[in-house]
């Protein structure tokens, strides 16, 4: 049998080199590969939980809006200034009040900060070998830099479980940088906000501060989530305003004892106290 003769022009060509599956960027973030995403961003975080001893967590979010007290007034001030300039403009007038608005929203910054602080500083004054509560936030400015930033106050770690939105540019940079995550997928970050929370505060927020109490409740009302996990709405007037539990009582749309998976305080020191006595009572 005759041995084929390679054409000249094949001879001249250096070998193949295919890229490997796991280095192929364009399949990984291809439409078929999601579900390889989906475990990268369940696997990863897994691991660095394990590798830096993450167990427990003090879950803290509220609205990204809420700007610290000095921003918040210097732009009352500017707002001020520029309406006496132009007293008949009605877009102007607008805007103060929007800026008196932020102003009073801005005490939950201070507020959160205060009570991350004193969370961090409990935690760091238990025993050693007791359990460690990392507070947690979902890593974005406004309420959530507060936690972050109180927890740094304190000296003591927190983390942050971003995700990639287009209105904000990454983590805070109060998180501990080992414990910052950013996510694409809201169900896996949802996952592990809840899989290691002991404790949830929730201060005054928009649809993604409600997405996330009420898939809490949910799975507490449903028992997905069996143990016992101290809920705080820190707020009064706010939550009063937006979550009218006792109308859904009325409609028996909730079980009166419902009302009871949570507390709603304005005060710092209440707060602390449910938080702190609900994780001693729960077995560890």
């Amino acid at each position: 049998m005759q041995t084929p003769i390679a054409h000249k022009d094949t001879m001249d060509k250096q070998p193949i080199k295919p890229k490997k599956a796991y280095n192929n960027t364009e399949f990984l973030n291809s439409k078929a590969a999601r579900y390889i995403r989906f475990l990268c961003e369940y696997e990863e975080t897994q691991q660095r939980f394990i590798e830096h001893g993450v167990e427990n967590s003090i879950v803290m979010f509220g609205s990204a809006r809420t700007l610290t007290p000095e921003v918040a007034k210097a732009q009352l001030l500017e707002a001020e200034k520029t309406l006496a300039d132009n007293p008949q403009d009605v877009l102007l007038r607008a805007e103060l009040l929007a800026a008196q608005g932020r102003v009073t929203m801005s005490d939950y910054y201070t507020s959160t900060r205060t009570l991350a602080r004193r969370l961090t500083e409990w935690n760091l004054a238990r025993p050693e070998g007791r359990a460690e509560f990392i507070v947690t936030s979902g890593g974005g400015p406004g309420i959530m830099e507060a936690a972050n930033r109180g927890a740094h106050d304190a000296g003591g770690r927190s983390m942050g479980l971003g995700i990639s939105l287009p209105f904000e540019q990454g983590v805070n940079r109060f998180v501990t940088p080992e414990l910052a995550f950013e996510f694409h997928y809201f169900f896996t970050r949802k996952y592990w906000f809840l899989y290691v929370c002991e404790a949830l505060i929730v201060c005054p927020g928009g649809f993604g501060t409600m997405d996330e109490l009420f898939e809490t409740l949910t799975l507490i009302q449903t028992g997905k989530i069996n143990k016992k996990l101290p809920i705080v709405l820190f707020g009064k007037e706010y939550w009063d305003s937006v979550f009218n539990v006792d109308a859904m009582v009325k409609f028996g749309t909730i079980s009166p004892k419902d009302v009871d998976l949570f507390l709603t305080t304005d005060s710092i020191d209440e707060a602390f106290d449910y938080v702190t006595s609900g994780l001693l009572s729960g077995g560890e």
